[in-house]
């Protein structure tokens, strides 16, 4: 075995999902509605009342991830079944679950992770306050983020707030943050932003002030942003574009304050954010961690598609482009390995953090016929390739991360509800609309996976 190949032996090897894609139990054991609940089916969709039915089955799916050598589960606490109401008085049975479901993880070696927040307001929150429109919702939600740190800090010792908090600076956020009334105006958009990043905040000062032993960091969904050329208009569109995106919300991160042109845009514009004496020594305090974000893809940039007074936040809007040299799935998402290893050494370049890839998978569509082993080749050299790319970020490029966690090992619901878009090398017998006997199949791809994670990766 080559020993510069060699990968850390405490490197994190995981599994990454959220509650209203796995857990199912809508109606269970004092659980809230989220805004999620109440989403009905489409021809296309199904509804999120069970998903994979993990609430049952979450000793099944562990033995699963152990068997394949995980070490690390990153689950996301659902606020509705913590707070039905958001605001109110916590639900002892849902705590309960989580508790059940963390020592189940310690039990078999697998180490937690928690996200705070996936998307699923509080119906109530949403209903009542506008979701995270309101200082009132991010009073609450810190309320109950402080009340689940402090549960389980004895046990899980990473942590992050927001899933893809980058979202909230996109028009996105006007369907992940409980937003329910308004114009989708730019100063709404900041405005939610600017709160998400204060309750981030807040709860990171929590963290640092409280516990030694617990990591806390921000997290994004990073597509990079290739120019479609070299001209100067299509360099800085993909410039300004990873600025707004990427590196505001980092420097908030890791610097404690916005990017200085992201606050000169702001002031030109006399964009209203809701900025408020003390908000600015809040984001001050921030000290991440690691950097931890989602990769999938990347994506090419035409900045002559984009209107003169565009938004910076809505570029992609405008151009969204194909890339001719890459490989894509049916969805159209570019398979791009460099592109991971690129970003992973940039960020640790960059801002010198352990960095963190917590999700990364490729979507496929696939059947299974109730008896052969579903064959995902794709899968296995999508994984495959991502994985060298990381090793070559960390063994050649020297960057330091702490781990790779695939997304959704085990098919789940993809974000917006098509069970048909699979990331898992464990297949979930249900269609959209037929939940059938959910039982869990692993694919091709599982074994080989096994065979990779027994050796640490050190092989590839």
């Amino acid at each position: 075995m080559d020993k510069e190949r060699q990968m850390p032996k405490d490197f994190f090897w995981g599994n990454s999902v959220s509650s209203m894609q796995t857990e199912g139990a809508w109606d269970e054991d004092g659980k809230g509605r989220s805004v999620y609940d109440i989403r009905p089916a489409t021809a296309t969709t199904s509804d999120w009342h069970d998903a994979i039915d993990e609430y049952h089955r979450y000793e099944e799916d562990l033995d699963l991830m152990k068997d394949l050598h995980l070490n690390m589960y990153r689950i996301q606490i659902s606020w509705s079944r913590v707070v039905p109401d958001g605001d109110g008085e916590f639900n002892a049975a849902g705590v309960a679950f989580y508790d059940r479901l963390v020592d189940a993880m310690l039990a078999r070696g697998i180490t937690p992770m928690i996200c705070l927040y996936h998307f699923d307001m509080p119906l109530a929150l949403a209903e009542n306050e506008n979701g995270f429109m309101s200082r009132h919702t991010v009073d609450a939600f810190v309320r109950f983020g402080e009340k689940m740190i402090s549960h389980f800090a004895d046990r899980v010792k990473y942590w992050i707030v927001f899933n893809e908090h980058n979202l909230y600076f996109t028009d996105e956020v006007f369907n992940i943050s409980g937003y329910t009334k308004g114009d989708q105006s730019v100063n709404d958009l900041y405005r939610i932003f600017h709160h998400t990043m204060l309750a981030h905040a807040r709860l990171d000062d929590f963290v640092h002030q409280n516990y030694d032993d617990v990591k806390i960091g921000g997290m994004l969904a990073y597509t990079p942003v290739y120019p479609e050329t070299a001209k100067p208009i299509d360099i800085m569109a993909a410039r300004k574009s990873d600025e707004f995106l990427n590196n505001n919300l980092n420097d908030a991160y890791v610097h404690g304050h916005y990017s200085p042109e992201v606050l000169r845009y702001v002031e030109q514009q006399g964009i209203d954010y809701d900025l408020q004496p003390g908000d600015e020594a809040i984001i001050g305090k921030m000290k991440a961690d690691f950097l931890a974000f989602s990769y999938y893809r990347s994506t090419v940039i035409n900045g002559d598609k984009i209107p003169a007074d565009a938004v910076p936040n809505r570029y992609l809007n405008y151009s969204f482009e194909a890339n001719r040299f890459l490989q894509a799935n049916e969805w159209g998402w570019a398979i791009d390995p460099l592109g991971f290893r690129n970003l992973i050494t940039k960020l640790y370049d960059q801002y010198e953090v352990p960095v963190f890839p917590i999700e990364n998978g490729i979507g496929l569509r696939e059947h299974w016929d109730g008896q052969y082993m579903i064959e995902d080749d794709e899968r296995i050299a999508y994984h495959e390739e991502h994985i060298k790319a990381m090793k070559d970020a960390m063994l050649i490029d020297g960057a330091k991360v702490l781990g790779y966690l695939g997304w959704g090992l085990i098919d789940i619901p993809s974000s917006h509800a098509d069970i048909e878009k699979r990331y898992g090398v464990v297949y979930v017998n249900r269609s959209n609309h037929d939940l059938k006997d959910l039982k869990r199949v692993p694919k091709k791809s599982y074994y080989w996976l096994q065979g990779v994670l027994a050796k640490n990766g050190d092989e590839l």
